[in-house]
C-alpha cells in the first residue's frame, strides 16, 4: 500500500505541576493512503471519510477538520493542507467514475 499523501500535524500537552505550566508539542503525520487514513491513534477507512475543511488562525497555521461517520476530528496544522485536501477529493472522484 502506497502513501498518496502526507499532511503534518501537532498535538499541544500541557502539564501543570505545582506552580509552573509546562507546554509540550508533538509532530505528527497524518497519511493518505488509497484506501484509509491514518494518523497516529486513529484509522479511518477511506469510506467513513466524507470531507476535510480547513480553518485558518492567526497569521500561520489553523486547524484543519477531518469529516467521518463517526464524527469531526480536530487536528492543528502550521501548513496549508490544501494539496492535502485536494488530493483526497481527486481520489474521491476517481472512485465514482
Amino acid at each position: 500500500m502506497n502513501c498518496v499523501a502526507v499532511l503534518p500535524y501537532y498535538k499541544v500537552q500541557r502539564e501543570v505541576t505545582g506552580l509552573t505550566q509546562e507546554i509540550e508539542m508533538n509532530a505528527r503525520s497524518m497519511i493518505l493512503y488509497s484506501d484509509k487514513i491514518v494518523t497516529k491513534y486513529r484509522e479511518f477507512n477511506i469510506t467513513e471519510v466524507f470531507d476535510m475543511s480547513f480553518r485558518r488562525m492567526g497569521d500561520t497555521g489553523g486547524f484543519f477538520y477531518l469529516h467521518t461517520s463517526t464524527g469531526v476530528y480536530p487536528y492543528m496544522v502550521e501548513i496549508d493542507p490544501r494539496p492535502f485536501i485536494q488530493t483526497f477529493h481527486q481520489m474521491a472522484i476517481a472512485r465514482l467514475k
